[in-house]
């Protein structure tokens, strides 16, 4: 018998870590792409653009969190509780519920966004109130793609979650380029000062797009998939057959916590644009500058660091329905094999990446990001923030787990906790001193260090469960310091002496290159730093993505 549940427990914790290595990859291709496209955006709309695309987005993204961002997680988490129980009939019958909830919530939302758009964003910023009009339709349809999206992470399947992500973004990048520029000239009537607005409605129009995009290919595979399912409902024999008002109950009392959670913990954003832009005002800084530097703060700054913390969200999303099930059933080892090797997974990636962006930080802006006026200041804000990827990541999975296990109302309770926490660090920066941009980057940061210290007791507190730290931080953190430092050396020495080819290169093909050299090589190391220091295991390695041909290597260079 303990020979069967060792096995199943292999077998559950190799499915988790290749359901995240898809979404993995995707949120790495996702989040790469997202870079590639803002950085010609910027060019075409600046920064100032990019100021009043964020402030529209921000609300947009708060909305969005209200009326259809908790439900992927709610369908998969209800679902894949039905589906540990055999209950194939109600399991599907969720996700009919789902599909009724988000029409009603998503069309109410999105037509009243429309026309409390100027009371949303008023005063020195109304210039972005089209901005978020541009952005009503998405609204209505994000939910249906959640819904989507959600059913099919409920059956551990991540592949059409990640492929929908992929082709999402396609679309979002080149309609955002595309519209930002017919925007411009069809509209601006070549005045500059209304291309920033324009050209931020431009780039807006492309987040519909891609949704639209994804929406489409989860349906495709929704009706490929169609007859199998309606196959398992008709030899479904577990007796349960639930009421649709029983099951809309259930998701209501899932999703309702999980907004309020998701909403509080993401309602900073909103709330330090809001103090931002109030502060600054009454200490006399223009309206212009106010939205150039929080446009360097949430579109060059924020945007790289999301990249490595879309790895702790692929991870948290493919953990989640494992996490469920084996908490629904009982099994209490399992779900804590479940959080420990989750964790350790992402640590072993975010921290050296946050370290990376750090040191880094300058070459990556030159390369992305390369307008004059702003760079140092986005430089700063990377060398400043870049900590926070590893605090993000954590309260991120530790989100993924409370709710996994049905403590939805944890997040939120710590997060009503951290949140005036925050603010109370964010507002004397911003009133007595000069920092400014670097005041949102050192408040956000703190938000990020609570909410993981809260979840992490709250995680310990329902599951008795305690992370090792040896191998899940120390280690990952020695060897990404020594890589970080391997990685400056390499760098700046090639670029050095690539530089003597500048009149024959331009400087960002040099930067470009001397960049991957280094980074390849740094990754290099740290891989062999790792395995020599025992911080993976040959069985964690094969849950990697491409873990034979890792194992094969590491075997070859003697370090497994």
């Amino acid at each position: 018998m303990s020979n069967k549940h060792d096995a199943k427990k292999v077998n559950t914790e190799s499915n988790v870590m290749t359901q995240a290595a898809f979404l993995m990859g995707s949120g790495i291709i996702t989040r790469i792409i997202g870079i590639l496209y803002r950085s010609p955006v910027t060019s075409i709309i600046g920064d100032v653009g990019n100021g009043y695309y964020s402030f529209a987005v921000n609300i947009y993204t708060m909305i969005l969190l209200i009326c259809s961002y908790s439900i992927p997680m709610a369908v998969s988490k209800v679902v894949s509780g039905k589906l540990a129980l055999r209950q194939y009939r109600d399991a599907h019958k969720v996700f009919y519920c789902a599909l009724f909830y988000v029409a009603g919530v998503g069309g109410v939302a999105s037509v009243a966004t429309y026309f409390l758009a100027p009371f949303l964003i008023s005063g020195s910023q109304a210039a972005a109130v089209p901005v978020l009009r541009v952005l009503t339709p998405t609204i209505f349809l994000s939910g249906f793609l959640g819904v989507l999206r959600g059913y099919f992470q409920a059956h551990s399947t991540m592949a059409p979650t990640s492929v929908s992500q992929i082709v999402e973004q396609l679309v979002n990048a080149a309609v955002s380029i595309g519209a930002a520029i017919l925007f411009i000239r069809l509209f601006s009537g070549g005045d500059p000062d209304k291309v920033p607005v324009f050209g931020a409605m431009g780039s807006a129009a492309g987040i519909g797009a891609g949704v639209a995009a994804g929406l489409l290919f989860m349906l495709f595979v929704y009706m490929l998939n169609r007859r199998t399912i309606m196959k398992r409902i008709a030899r479904d024999r577990s007796g349960a057959d639930s009421t649709y008002r029983e099951i809309f109950k259930v998701i209501l009392l899932m999703v309702t916590p999980v907004i309020l959670s998701t909403f509080i913990y993401n309602i900073s954003t909103v709330l330090d644009q809001t103090l931002f832009v109030r502060v600054l005002d009454t200490k006399g800084v223009a309206a212009i500058t106010a939205a150039t530097v929080y446009g360097v703060f949430s579109t060059k700054y924020y945007t790289l660091i999301n990249v490595p913390i879309a790895l702790a969200n692929s991870m948290s999303t493919a953990m989640l329905p494992a996490v469920s099930s084996a908490y629904t059933v009982g099994d209490r080892e399992g779900c804590n094999a479940q959080v420990s090797e989750s964790i350790h997974f992402a640590m072993i990636i975010c921290v050296p990446a946050a370290v990376g962006i750090g040191v880094m930080a300058r070459p990556i802006m030159e390369l992305l990001f390369p307008q004059r006026a702003t760079i140092d200041l986005a430089v700063n804000m990377l060398h400043l923030g870049c900590l926070g990827v590893v605090f993000y990541s954590l309260s991120t999975i530790t989100n993924g787990v409370l709710q996994g296990i049905g403590k939805v109302n944890i997040p939120l309770r710590n997060a009503l906790i951290a949140l005036p926490l925050h603010v109370a660090v964010l507002i004397p920066l911003l009133l007595y001193t000069d920092l400014n941009g670097y005041a949102m980057v050192y408040a956000t940061m703190a938000y990020a260090f609570m909410m993981c210290l809260f979840n992490n007791l709250s995680v310990r507190r329902y599951l008795g469960y305690r992370q090792e730290f040896r191998r899940t931080f120390l280690i990952p953190a020695l060897c990404s310091l020594i890589m970080g430092a391997f990685c400056y050396i390499v760098y700046y020495s090639l670029y050095s002496a690539g530089m003597l080819l500048s009149v024959v290169l331009p400087v960002r093909i040099i930067i470009f290159i001397c960049l991957m050299i280094a980074v390849l090589l740094s990754m290099g190391l740290y891989f062999v730093l790792v395995l020599f220091m025992k911080g993976i295991t040959e069985t964690e390695l094969y849950h990697f993505p491409k873990g034979g041909a890792l194992v094969r290597l590491a075997k070859k260079m003697k370090l497994l």
